[in-house]
């Protein structure tokens, strides 16, 4: 259930599934890998993404219009599997999973090649059911860390994780920000008391400077709302745009 980061900080690239469609998600997926993202979080477009800024909103309400599914986002993961060894993780809101029945999604899942998954609003207290059908395939669980988490949290949180722990840098939904948030390193530091996994570092990144920030207390970042705004503001160019954002922000690494 490890999921290894090669360099540091590593980037792990978010995508909206579908936006514009899925073939396009494709060759955006291959883009970013070639350019240098080492995992790629396969967003599954969901109708109320409450932990989601109005980017990944709109990305998910166009997804949806194109009629896309978490059946196809597995589909895909599959597909991608075939060519490229990098990271894959399934994130997606709990209840298209519980509509396709925890058993069934953590056998498509491993059948498709996945790493894991990241089920953004199921609480780590309430996860003992999908941990154990996620372990029975060996898939990793990740979790979301806040600076609002106490000590016995995160510990919890911790505990449940698998292939890496995913730190949010501050509170509020997704969204690019200017600064580093001053939490992210504090966070990252209590997390370091409770578990030797990786840490990525999400919420807020765009910038080089951001991403190479990170390294310096974290094994990861994660980037989402700014390739999503790439995706949407590049229409018919939008695996090469990723790219090169992509390229901008691991020069030097």
């Amino acid at each position: 259930m490890a999921i290894l980061f090669q360099s540091k900080p590593s980037l792990v690239a978010y995508l909206t599934c579908g936006d514009p469609d899925l073939a396009t998600t494709r060759d955006i997926v291959f883009a970013a890998i070639d350019a240098g993202a080492e995992v790629i979080e396969l967003g599954v477009p969901f109708s109320d993404p409450v932990a989601d800024g109005p980017v990944i909103q709109r990305a998910s309400e166009r997804a949806l219009r194109r009629g896309t599914t978490l059946q196809q986002v597995l589909a895909l993961a599959k597909e991608i599997r075939k060519r490229s060894q990098a990271g894959l993780i399934i994130f997606s809101y709990l209840n298209p999973i519980l509509r396709m029945g925890l058993a069934k999604f953590s056998a498509v899942a491993q059948d498709a090649g996945l790493d894991g998954a990241l089920l953004t609003d199921l609480p780590v207290e309430e996860s003992h059911t999908c941990l154990a059908e996620m372990q029975k395939r060996r898939l990793a669980m990740v979790f979301l860390a806040a600076p609002t988490s106490t000590d016995e949290r995160l510990k919890q949180i911790a505990r449940a994780s698998s292939g890496f722990v995913y730190a949010v840098s501050r509170t509020g939904v997704t969204g690019t920000r200017q600064q580093m948030p001053e939490d992210a390193p504090k966070l990252v530091g209590r997390l370091r008391k409770y578990t030797d996994l990786p840490v990525a570092v999400g919420f807020g990144i765009s910038t080089s400077a951001q991403f190479h920030a990170v390294g310096k207390f974290a094994e990861a970042a994660v980037v989402g709302s700014a390739i999503v705004a790439t995706i949407e503001h590049n229409p018919g160019k939008e695996a090469e745009s990723v790219a090169q954002f992509v390229r901008s922000l691991v020069v030097g690494r």
